[in-house]
C-alpha cells in the first residue's frame, strides 16, 4: 500500500457497501470557536470556489479584482485526470474532502479564489481573504490587542543612543513606528479603537495568523453533529501540500505594486545582507513582518551576542596571559629540562606493549597546558559565573520591555487557544477547577498519568542508550591507546623523517584526537534519531496548547542533547585518570581494559581539545547545513520547474518554489544556541577562548538565519510569543550548574590546587630544606616512585619494550615509595591536596552563589520606568474605554430622552391653553 493510501486511510474507513464511516472525533460548539460559522441545511450543495485565470501581474498581493488582499495561500495537486482507477478513487476522496473543507471556510466568512499553476497544470492555488467583519470577529475571539490612540507619553532616550544610533538602519529607510495605547479588541466597541483605515487596521501578520486559526478549525467532514477537522490531517493525507502567507515582494527587487510596502526588500538590505553585519537588528520591522515569535528569537540572539563581547574580551586576555607565560612557568621548565624531566623515567601506561618513557617528551604538551591552566583561568571562571547572572538578569529586563512594546504581556492567559489535535480527541468530561463548569478533555486523570509515565520511561531509556554510546567511545579510547603506544613507537624507530613530530604526536594526543572526532560523528548521527523519538513522545502526551507542546518538546530535546554533547566532556573532566590504581595494581574496565591515565600534565589539555573540536565542528556543520541545503534544494526545484522566459510567474507561485520552514519553526535554532551556551559556561575554566568562538559564530548565525528565512524559505505564518518559553529556565539551570562544574574543573581536573598546596606547605620546612616558598621541585613531588620488581605478570612490560637497568619508574600520584612501611598507600601530601580541593569547592561555590543571589536581588526584572509607564497606560486606556462607553450610552439613550422630554412638554402646553 502506498504512503498516500495510508494517509487517506487515517482519515477515512470504508464500510463493505462503500460508504464512508464517520468517526466521532469531537463535538465542538462552533458558536464559541468560530463566531461567523454558518450551518447549512441538510442536502444543500457545498459552495464551489470560484476559479479564475492569472491576470499576468507577478507582484500582485490581491485577488484578481485588485481590492481583496491575499491573507493565506493553499496549494493542492489534482492528479485525478491522469490516475488509474485504483488511485482515482483516492484522489476523488481527496477532492471531496477539499470541497467540504473549502465550503466550511466560506461558511466561516472567508473568501476564496482559485488559480491554476502556470508551471505545472496539476497544481492549484487557493487564495484566502478575510473580510473586515470576519477579522473583527476573530480578533475579539483571540483577544488581540489593537491601538486605541497614539501614545503621548514621552519616552526616555537611552544614554547609549548617541553611540548606538550609528549602528541602526536610517529612519529614512525604515521609518520609526508610531507607539499606541492598546486594549483587547471588542467588536461592539469598534468606535473606541484607532481605525484610520480599515485596510491598515489589521496588519498582514495579524490577518495571516487569524486566517491560519480558522484553517485549523474548519471541518473537512460533517455529518450531523459529527465533525472531523484539523488542517494538519489534510496535509498529512496529501489533500493539501502547504499553506503559507505571501512574501510582499522579491528579496532583491522592489515590487511595482503601488500598495506594497516592500518590507521583505528592506529586511534583506538592512538586516539579512552580509554587508549589514555591523548594523543593529530592526526588531520592530521583523516583528511586523514575521510575528513576535520570530522577532523574540532574534532579539534574544542579538542580546546574547552583544553580551558575549565582554566575555570574549576577558577570555582572550586570559589566553594571552597564559600564552605569554608558557615559557616562564617553573613546572614546564622542569618537565623540559634534560637534567630534570630528561632524567625521570615514567612507568608504562598500558600492560605489556607499552614501554618506559622519559618525562621530557611531554615538554610541548606541558607548555600548552600552561596556556589554559594558570591563575588567570581561576579569575576568568569566577568572572563567567558573574557574567552569566548579569546576562540572564539584564535579558529579563530587556524582555519585559519587549513584552510591553509588542503587547504580549497577557498573551498566554488570554489569546492562546488549544491545539486542533488536542480538541479533536476531547472525549472525557471533567469539571474545570477554575470555572466549575463542565469541559471536555482528551483523557482522564489516570490516562494522563499513564501517558506521562510512559513518556518519562521512554526518555530515561533513550538517555541510557546515549550513555551506552559514550561508554563505547571510552572502550575505543582504552583499546586504541595500546595500539597507538606500540604503533607510534615502531614508526618513530623505523621512519627517521617522522622524528620531528615525536614531541607533538604522543599516544595520548592521538587517542584523544581520534576519539573526539568519532565522538562528534556519533553525536551528529544520534541527534537525528533522538529528534524523532522526542517528537513521538510529545505527540503521545498530547499537550493542550502549542506553547505547552513546545515546552515539553524543548525539555526532552535538551535532556537528550545535554547527555549527547556533554557526556564525553564530563567523562574527561571528572572521571578519566581519577581511578587508575598504580602500576602494580591497575584498575580495569570489564576486567579486560586498563583504565585510562591522564597525561603527566593532567587531563585539562584533552578537555580543551574535545571542546574545541565539538564547538568548531558543530558550528561549521550547522552553518553549512543552514546555508547550503536550502539553497541547493531551491536551485534544483527551480531547474526542474523552469519555464520559458515568456511566462509570467505569480507571487504565490514564486513563494511555493521556496522551502517550507518546518513544523517547529526556529526550535532547532534555539537548541543550537542553548547547547553553545552550555559549552561557553559549563567548561569555560578549561577553554577561555570558548566565548570568543561563540561570538564569531553568532555574528555569522544572526545573518545566516536572517538570510535563510528572508530569501530561502516561504514566509512563516506569524505567531505570538510572550518570551523565549522553556529555554529561560533551562538557561538558568545551566547557569547554576556552571558554577559547580567550573569549580570542580579547577579543583579536580587542573593542577592548580596541588601547586598551591606545594607552594604554601610542602616547599618549605619541615617538608623541604628551603625557608622560602617556591615552585621548584613541584614536578618531582607530584610523581610517586614504583619498584619495577613489583609489576604483576599481567602488567609487566615485555622484554622487547623494557629498558635495561631500570629498577624504579615514576607515575602521577601521591603515594608512599617502595620500602616505606605504608608503601603504595596514599601519602600525607595526597590528603592535604584532597582537603584543599574540597575547601576550594565549598568556599568558591558559596562566594559565587552568594554574589549571584545578590545580583539577582539588586537587578529588578522589570525597570522602574517601565512599571510606571505600564500603570499610566492602563489608567489612560481605562479612561478612554470608560468615556467611550458613556458616549455610546448617551447616544443610545438620546432618542429615549427626547421622547420623554416631548411627553413632559405636551401637558404643559395643554395647561396653558
Amino acid at each position: 500500500m502506498s504512503e498516500a493510501e495510508d494517509d487517506i486511510n487515517e482519515l477515512d474507513s470504508e464500510t463493505e457497501n462503500g460508504d464512508v464511516e464517520m468517526c466521532l472525533m469531537s463535538e465542538v460548539d462552533y458558536s464559541e470557536q468560530a463566531p461567523t460559522y454558518k450551518s447549512r441545511p441538510g442536502g444543500e450543495a457545498v459552495p464551489k470556489v470560484k476559479q479564475v485565470e492569472f491576470n499576468d501581474n507577478p507582484d500582485s498581493l490581491f485577488f484578481n479584482d485588485g481590492k481583496r488582499r491575499i491573507d493565506l495561500v493553499l496549494v493542492y495537486e489534482d492528479e485525478s485526470k491522469h490516475a488509474s482507477d485504483k488511485k482515482g478513487s483516492i484522489f476523488r476522496r481527496k477532492q471531496r474532502r477539499r470541497e467540504v473543507f473549502e465550503g466550511s471556510l466560506m461558511d466561516f466568512g472567508v473568501e476564496l479564489e482559485a488559480t491554476q499553476s502556470v508551471i505545472d497544470e496539476k497544481l492549484f492555488y487557493v487564495k484566502l481573504h478575510m473580510p473586515f467583519d470576519t477579522l473583527c470577529s476573530y480578533a475579539e475571539l483571540l483577544h488581540i490587542r489593537l491601538p486605541i490612540k497614539p501614545n503621548d507619553l514621552a519616552t526616555q532616550s537611552s544614554t547609549y543612543n548617541c553611540f548606538t544610533k550609528y549602528f541602526y538602519p536610517s529612519e529614512d529607510v525604515i521609518p520609526k513606528e508610531t507607539s499606541f495605547f492598546t486594549a483587547p479588541f471588542k467588536k461592539d466597541q469598534l468606535n473606541s479603537f484607532y481605525v484610520k483605515d480599515q485596510e491598515q487596521f489589521f496588519t498582514p501578520a495579524m490577518r495571516s495568523r487569524m486566517a491560519y486559526y480558522v484553517l485549523n478549525r474548519a471541518p473537512y467532514d460533517v455529518k450531523g453533529s459529527m465533525k472531523k477537522y484539523g488542517f494538519s490531517k489534510l496535509m498529512n493525507g496529501g489533500v493539501y501540500k502547504d499553506a503559507y502567507p505571501l512574501h510582499d515582494c522579491r528579496f532583491n527587487v522592489k515590487s511595482k505594486e503601488p500598495k506594497c510596502p516592500n518590507e521583505r526588500f528592506l529586511l534583506y538590505n538592512e538586516w539579512a545582507n552580509p554587508k549589514s553585519f555591523y548594523k543593529m537588528q530592526p526588531l520592530n520591522l521583523i516583528r511586523k513582518y514575521f510575528g513576535e515569535k520570530i522577532s523574540i528569537y532574534f532579539a534574544w540572539l542579538g542580546f546574547y551576542t552583544f553580551m558575549l563581547f565582554l566575555a570574549a574580551a576577558v577570555g582572550l586576555g586570559c589566553f594571552i596571559y597564559g600564552y605569554s607565560n608558557r615559557e616562564s612557568s617553573t613546572w614546564s621548565k622542569e618537565v623540559c629540562d634534560p637534567l630534570i624531566g630528561g632524567q625521570i623515567v615514567m612507568c608504562p601506561q598500558c600492560d605489556k606493549d607499552c614501554p618506559y618513557w622519559r618525562l621530557n617528551i611531554t615538554c610541548e604538551s606541558s607548555k600548552r597546558l600552561c596556556i589554559f591552566d594558570n591563575y588567570g583561568t581561576l579569575v576568568f571562571a569566577v568572572f563567567m559565573s558573574v557574567w552569566v547572572t548579569l546576562f540572564l538578569e539584564f535579558w529579563k529586563r530587556y524582555q519585559a520591555v519587549l513584552e510591553h512594546d509588542w503587547d504580549t504581556v497577557e498573551f498566554l492567559q488570554q489569546e492562546e487557544q488549544p491545539r486542533p489535535e488536542y480538541e479533536a480527541r476531547c472525549t472525557h468530561d471533567r469539571i474545570n477547577p477554575v470555572t466549575q463548569s463542565k469541559e471536555r478533555v482528551p483523557y482522564s486523570a489516570c490516562g494522563k498519568c499513564m501517558r506521562m509515565s510512559c513518556g518519562i520511561g521512554t526518555v530515561l531509556f533513550w538517555i541510557l542508550l546515549i550513555i551506552a554510546s559514550v561508554v563505547g567511545v571510552i572502550v575505543y579510547r582504552l583499546a586504541m591507546f595500546i595500539v597507538f603506544s606500540s604503533r607510534l613507537r615502531s614508526d618513530w624507530k623505523n621512519r627517521k623523517e617522522l622524528e620531528p613530530f615525536k614531541e607533538y604526536v604522543t599516544p595520548q594526543m592521538a587517542t584523544s584526537l581520534t576519539a573526539s572526532i568519532i565522538s562528534f560523528i556519533v553525536i551528529m548521527i544520534l541527534n537525528n534519531v533522538y529528534e524523532k523519538v522526542a517528537i513521538w513522545i510529545t505527540d503521545f502526551e498530547l499537550p493542550r496548547t502549542k506553547t505547552e507542546y513546545e515546552n515539553s518538546l524543548t525539555l526532552k530535546m535538551f535532556l537528550f542533547q545535554f547527555v549527547n554533547y556533554y557526556s564525553s566532556c564530563f567523562y574527561i573532566a571528572f572521571f578519566k585518570g581519577k581511578v587508575v590504581g598504580y602500576p602494580g595494581q591497575p584498575v580495569y574496565w570489564f576486567g579486560a581494559y586498563r583504565n585510562e591515565e591522564c597525561d603527566p600534565g593532567g587531563c585539562l589539555t584533552e578537555l580543551t581539545t574535545q571542546l574545541s573540536i565539538i564547538m568548531t565542528g558543530k558550528a561549521v556543520w550547522n552553518n553549512i547545513q543552514e546555508v547550503l541545503l536550502p539553497w541547493v534544494k531551491n536551485l534544483i526545484f527551480r531547474h526542474c520547474t523552469q519555464v520559458g522566459s515568456e511566462k509570467v510567474i505569480p507571487r504565490w507561485e514564486q513563494d511555493y518554489q521556496l522551502q517550507p520552514i518546518g513544523k517547529l519553526g526556529l526550535f532547532y535554532e534555539y537548541l543550537e544556541m542553548v547547547i553553545q551556551f552550555g559549552f561557553v559556561t559549563l567548561f569555560v575554566a578549561s577553554f577561555p577562548l570558548a566565548p570568543l568562538l561563540a561570538l564569531i559564530n553568532n555574528m555569522f548565525e544572526i545573518r545566516v538565519d536572517a538570510w535563510k528565512i528572508t530569501t530561502q524559505f516561504r514566509r512563516i505564518v506569524p505567531e505570538k510569543a510572550q518570551d523565549i518559553g522553556a529555554w529561560q529556565p533551562i538557561l538558568q539551570g545551566v547557569a547554576i550548574l556552571a558554577v559547580a562544574t567550573n569549580a570542580a574543573i579547577i579543583a579536580f581536573t587542573s593542577d592548580m590546587i596541588p601547586r598551591l598546596v606545594y607552594y604554601w606547605a610542602f616547599s618549605v620546612s619541615p617538608y623541604a630544606g628551603s625557608s622560602n616558598h617556591t615552585m621548584a621541585g613541584f614536578i618531582n613531588s607530584s610523581l610517586s616512585v614504583f619498584n619495577t620488581e613489583d609489576f604483576s605478570e599481567t602488567s609487566r612490560p615485555d622484554a622487547t619494550v623494557s629498558w635495561s637497568n631500570i629498577t624504579t619508574c615514576r607515575y602521577r600520584d601521591f603515594r608512599y615509595p617502595p620500602g616505606h612501611h605504608n608503601q603504595y598507600e596514599f601519602s600525607k601530601y595526597y590528603w592535604h591536596v584532597i582537603a584543599a580541593k574540597l575547601a576550594f569547592m565549598i568556599v568558591v561555590e558559596h562566594i559565587v552563589y552568594f554574589t549571584k543571589f545578590m545580583l539577582s536581588y539588586m537587578i529588578p526584572d522589570v525597570p522602574e520606568a517601565l512599571k510606571e509607564q505600564i500603570k499610566r497606560e492602563r489608567y489612560l486606556t481605562q479612561v478612554i474605554l470608560h468615556e467611550t462607553n458613556i458616549k455610546q450610552f448617551k447616544e443610545l439613550m438620546k432618542p429615549v430622552a427626547d421622547t420623554l422630554q416631548d411627553q413632559v412638554e405636551e401637558p404643559e402646553l395643554d395647561l396653558k391653553f
